[in-house]
Order: structure tokens, then C-alpha cells, then sequence
């Protein structure tokens, strides 16, 4: 990947602050290539635990994120086609979109982060999960405003305390396009689906959407809650996305102005286009 030389300089300045931050890897050896430096970064970014980081450390790091999201391409809620410009004809068409890729790259009010009950992030190196990638596109200050919610959480409910599934907890996006990112624990799936189950999932969407409301943010991206790593099967969770947004939008639609289904898999696209779009 080419690199104008100032982002060059950045990379090789954090990765050299990471690497004295993290003690254990001070003397990590990386490979020269962009690649390889990026990828150390993002996995000492994935594996730390929120402490103190001096603010020059963080200005460099704010600043390269946003210049690499700038170079990824940011895309912004009104340029994705509402599913009514490609003939849908469900209820609140026009505030509906389908769009497939980095949600990292939307500018919208919030993007939804399928978190998990600790709330911090995913710390295992460069995991493809949406959890991590939303972490490392924001940057560390992500989590330690995740810790600072969790501890205050633990010293009103006890030290054993983990976010419950079905809930939404607001954060600024920080580096991100978004303004907020909003993070739900999604229900997991391990042998065969329940009535409970598909309710956690429901509440997952209804309360991402009432925390929306809330907040006046009139734009939202949904990642596919509970799918991949928590295995809920595809086509019904997408299914139980549409009805409850549809749902909603029944009495709060003047609240918003668009409701994105953020897809990354053929298949997830295939699902949702087969519940929004008429059949080709």
C-alpha cells in the first residue's frame, strides 16, 4: 500500500510507542513492509488494556486514523440508494437502505457494534470480528470509554457485573466517520434456536433503535447482530432486523431519516434483498 510519507512517519512513530507502552512486546521485531507494521500496530491496539496513554501518543494516533479512514473512503448515509429507488414497495422504503461493506467507512449518526458482555473490545490480534474492527478504526480511547462505563457500572452492581444481552450502551465514535457507536450484546446461539433467544435478538434492535430516539440520531447503521461468531442463523435474524425496524418505524418514522442494514457476506446481501427488493 502506498503511503504519503507523513503517514509513514506516523506508523513508524506509534508502532515504536506501542511497543514501549506494551512492556511485554518493547522489543517485538517487525517486518519492513506497510503490512506488517500496520498489522503489529493493530494487534498491540487489540491487546491492551485501557490505561493511561500520553496525549502526544494519542494526537498521532487520532491523527493517522483518520487519515487512513480518509483514504479507505468514507461514505456517507445519503449516498447509499433508500431500498424504495429499487422498487420496494415495504412499509418506510425510502428510510430503508441495504449496503454491503467496512462499516468503519459510514458516516451516519451511529454504527451498531455487536459487542460481548465484558464490553471492551475484542482482544484477540487483528480478529476479523466487528467488534475488533470497530475498536481499531476508533482507536484505544473507544475502550477506555467502554471501561469507564463498566466501572461504574460494577461499583453500582458489584464487581461480577456483565452487560446483558439486549441492551444498547451509547459511545462517541472517536475516530470514526460516525458520530456514535452503539453497543449491543447479542444473544448466542448454542443448541438451536428459542423463543428466548429470538426475543434477546428483537430487544437487541428495539433498543438500539429507542437509544436513537433518545439521542436525537436521526441515522443508524445495523451490523448483522448475533450472526457469525454468535451463530444465529442468517435468514432469521435478518428477518427479526426487518420486522422489528419496520415495526418501530410505525410510531417513531418521523424520527429518522435512514435505517441502514450493514451487510459484509454475499449471503447476508442475498437475504436482506430477498426481504426488501422485489424478485428480479
Amino acid at each position: 500500500m502506498a503511503l504519503n510519507s507523513e503517514q509513514e512517519k506516523r506508523l513508524d512513530y506509534l508502532l515504536e510507542e506501542f511497543k514501549k507502552d506494551s512492556v511485554q512486546y518493547k522489543d517485538l521485531v517487525v517486518g519492513r513492509s506497510y503490512e506488517d507494521k500496520r498489522m503489529a500496530l493493530r494487534s498491540l491496539m487489540n491487546i491492551r488494556m485501557p490505561r493511561y496513554m500520553a496525549k502526544d501518543v494519542l494526537k498521532i494516533q487520532d491523527e493517522f486514523l483518520t487519515q487512513e479512514t480518509k483514504e479507505k473512503g468514507i461514505v456517507a448515509w445519503n449516498e447509499i440508494p433508500d431500498v424504495k429507488e429499487g422498487g420496494s414497495s415495504v412499509p418506510y422504503a425510502d428510510k430503508l437502505s441495504i449496503w454491503q461493506g467496512d462499516i468503519t467507512r459510514l458516516s451516519v449518526g451511529a454504527i451498531v457494534n455487536a459487542a460481548n458482555s465484558q464490553m471492551l473490545g475484542c482482544f484477540v490480534p487483528c480478529h476479523r470480528c466487528i467488534d475488533n474492527a470497530i475498536h481499531s478504526a476508533a482507536g484505544i480511547e473507544l475502550r477506555e470509554e467502554c471501561a469507564h462505563y463498566m466501572k461504574r457500572k460494577r461499583m453500582q452492581l458489584g464487581d461480577g457485573y456483565e452487560e446483558p444481552t439486549g441492551g444498547a450502551m451509547l459511545t462517541r465514535g472517536h475516530n470514526l466517520p460516525a458520530k456514535y457507536v452503539i453497543h449491543t450484546v447479542g444473544p448466542i446461539v448454542k443448541y438451536g434456536l428459542t423463543s428466548g433467544l429470538r426475543k434477546d435478538l428483537e430487544n437487541c434492535y428495539l433498543n438500539v433503535l429507542k437509544c436513537c430516539v433518545e439521542h436525537e440520531i436521526r441515522t443508524v447503521a445495523f451490523c448483522c447482530i448475533s450472526t457469525g461468531e454468535f451463530h444465529f442463523p442468517n435468514d432469521e435474524a435478518a428477518r427479526i432486523a426487518v420486522n422489528t425496524v419496520t415495526g418501530f418505524l410505525s410510531e417513531y418514522g418521523e424520527r429518522f431519516d435512514r435505517i441502514i442494514f450493514n451487510v459484509f457476506k454475499e449471503e447476508d446481501k442475498e437475504i436482506y434483498r430477498n426481504l426488501l427488493l422485489p424478485v428480479e
